[in-house]
């Protein structure tokens, strides 16, 4: 057999929480409100650096940066499970799977990058504190960030690439695992 994708069916289904029909309102509304208050909250945080030039710092410069990209990991699966709740559609392409798995890595890995990036500012605000303003310019705060980006961007481009060699061809429902909730495990054929 070739290396290659050699799916055979357009589409995943998604098992949810609750297959109950009471429980769906319930549950989109808890997700749909602490997808507000992510988002809200990650606002706030980076209209506050922008408008007190106080906080124009390296250090909220990371954090607005950190919440930028808290509000896009968040948008990356969120708003299609409110969907899926909402329309009690369980479906989701597999382009469309795969363009969500590369956008969730990015913002995670970019997360990861960014805590690192947070705890060098510190490390030099704590160990250098004399040279902490000229080690510390907007320039390499901008050049840490992009890096970041960059290395983001290219670790889940090739997670992703990875993925679209495998070969998906039957699903298996394990209910066994996870507090008993029904989980959609497809099959791996080759590699």
């Amino acid at each position: 057999m070739e290396p290659g994708n050699n799916t055979g069916f357009p589409e995943f289904l998604l098992l949810g929480f609750s297959e109950d029909p009471e429980l769906q309102p319930l549950i989109f509304r808890l997700f749909l409100s602490m997808y507000l208050v992510t988002v809200l909250g990650n606002l706030l945080i980076i209209l506050a650096a922008i408008s007190d030039s106080h906080l124009h710092t390296p250090m909220y410069f990371f954090l607005s940066n950190l919440s930028y990209v808290d509000i896009c990991f968040t948008s990356t699966t969120l708003p299609k499970m409110l969907l899926n709740i909402q329309t009690q559609s369980k479906a989701i392409t597999y382009a469309g799977c795969i363009t969500q798995m590369y956008f969730f890595l990015v913002f995670l890995e970019l997360n990861n990058f960014l805590l690192t990036v947070m705890a060098y500012d510190r490390y030099v605000a704590i160990c250098q504190p004399l040279h902490y303003t000229a080690l510390m310019t907007p320039q390499l705060c901008g050049l840490l960030v992009l890096v970041c980006w960059i290395l983001s961007v290219l670790h889940a481009l090739l997670h992703s690439l990875m993925v679209l060699r495998l070969s998906f061809c039957t699903f298996s429902v394990n209910s066994t695992r996870w507090f008993n909730l029904p989980v959609l495990i497809p099959s791996l054929m080759t590699w």
